[in-house]
């Protein structure tokens, strides 16, 4: 048995662990490439090792940076199945869509102005091509193992987002753990990582492997940051991943208001996915912390906007209010619009609310630079640019060496650190060295280990 690391090697991007037996071979997540633009250049290369003929594909989660290639597979005739949790299915329904039509409105913008190098920019994939490839998805309960070619798999509750997963392969006698993105211990919406079994192999995300999360309370802040925006008359924009992020953000919001620790301004979701994603939220709602009931209570206090006629509408509104738009990182969505209309004035915040990748814009919003580029502009930054912690769903260094004691591997265990940038994977790589006994390696981009 071997692994190639095809994605997620000496990045925090692009997901792609391709398992191989003599007669076998899975892909284990098949994400999108990320950030600064040589890692997105990837995406457009020949796809590697002809993965587009792989048995299958096991999924640990729906973010796009560890499923938003599969359409692109589909696309060049991959038919095989993809194993995933149900609610990781069900968040695919609208992610992958979403991804397919972005790239089409980015690509007709582009060339409509003229913005793109080449005379008629196309998108990696369409809308169409991923509703397509969503037929490929095949549902699998947590601990329900399965099996393909001589392959045994089975998926293990890890927080982080709704549906989820760590990921156990078993072929001839050996065990490989690949742990998708861990989650927190003590994560205000998700349950807490469940422990894997003992393990000859595990491969290791460490987004978070260089820093401890900020131990301010998370209400108290966001508390502070609407507070301070409204006594402004200002805007707060906060830039917000659709899945878990979203949801999250309302709830807190939501109770703040409910306990008289903020005005009741108007909020806006401006996001038709993380509307959508919502739903499946309380649909799923038994497989994390938030009731039935405080999932619908969001949409009492939150408008949803769901066209972009109700989008544009909300640049009429009048008075200090709140908008959660996507995306996340502010690579693209909605919120760029927002940001064309209020970056310019000095009473308004923006608030990001997560991970922000090396060379997205919202890395460079807080490293303070001047002006962004947004669809082709250069807009001066006046707003105040703040950052929101505590929310991450990513473990930090301390939460990760938490999840690997309460598993409690064998000292025999190898461990590939994968999912982070370089500095962190070496710092991290370093910490575990000193706080435990297994042999902590970091796999290259491409590179082969034989188990």
């Amino acid at each position: 048995m071997r692994i190639v690391f095809l994605g997620g090697a000496e990045t925090v991007t692009g997901s792609k662990y391709l398992l191989e037996t003599e007669s076998t071979r899975v892909l284990v997540d098949c994400g999108m490439f990320q950030g600064y633009k040589w890692l997105r250049k990837r995406n457009w290369q020949p796809l590697p090792l002809g993965i587009e003929n792989v048995d299958a594909i096991v999924l640990t989660h729906a973010h796009l940076d560890h499923s938003g290639f599969i359409p692109v597979l589909y696309k060049h005739g991959f038919r095989g199945r993809v194993f995933t949790h149900p609610a990781t299915a069900a968040l695919c329904g609208v992610l992958w869509p979403d991804s397919g039509k972005i790239q089409e409105e980015d690509a007709k913008f582009y060339k409509k102005h003229r913005l793109s190098k080449h005379e008629n920019p196309e998108p990696l994939y369409d809308a169409a091509t991923a509703k397509q490839a969503l037929k490929l998805l095949e549902p699998v309960d947590f601990k329900e193992q399965f099996q393909v070619g001589d392959i045994h798999f089975t998926l293990s509750p890890v927080g982080h987002i709704l549906g989820a997963a760590s990921i156990v392969a078993e072929h001839g006698g050996k065990k490989i753990g690949f742990s998708g993105d861990v989650g927190r211990f003590d994560d205000i919406m998700m349950y807490p990582p469940e422990p894997l079994p003992e393990l000859d192999t595990l491969l290791l995300e460490s987004t978070y492997g260089d820093r401890l999360h900020d131990k301010n309370d998370p209400f108290e802040v966001l508390e502070e940051v609407v507070k301070s925006t409204m006594q402004r008359g200002g805007v707060l924009l906060i830039p917000s991943f659709a899945v878990g992020r979203a949801q999250v953000l309302q709830h807190m919001l939501v109770s703040l208001m409910e306990e008289g620790r903020i005005p009741r301004v108007p909020v806006y979701l401006d996001s038709p996915m993380a509307i959508d994603v919502s739903g499946i939220y309380h649909q799923f709602h038994q497989h994390h912390k938030l009731s039935s009931s405080d999932c619908s209570r969001a949409s009492q206090f939150v408008q949803y906007t769901h066209s972009v006629k109700e989008s544009q509408s909300i640049a009429e509104q009048q008075g200090p209010h709140i908008i959660i738009a996507g995306s996340g990182m502010a690579t693209g969505g909605r919120i760029l619009h927002h940001f064309k209309h209020w970056l310019a004035d000095h009473r308004c915040t923006v608030l990001f609310s997560g991970h922000q990748a090396g060379g997205t814009r919202g890395a460079k919003m807080l490293q303070g630079m001047d002006s962004i580029k947004v669809h082709g502009e250069w807009v001066p930054m006046k707003a105040e640019v703040r950052e929101l912690g505590g929310l991450s769903g990513h473990a930090d260094y301390q939460e990760l060496l938490r999840f690997l004691k309460q598993s409690q591997f064998p000292k025999s265990c190898k461990i590939q650190l994968v999912h982070g940038e370089a500095d962190t994977l070496e710092t991290f790589r370093d910490f575990l060295s000193q706080e435990t006994q297994y042999d902590v390696d970091i796999p290259g981009y491409m590179s082969i280990l034989h188990l």
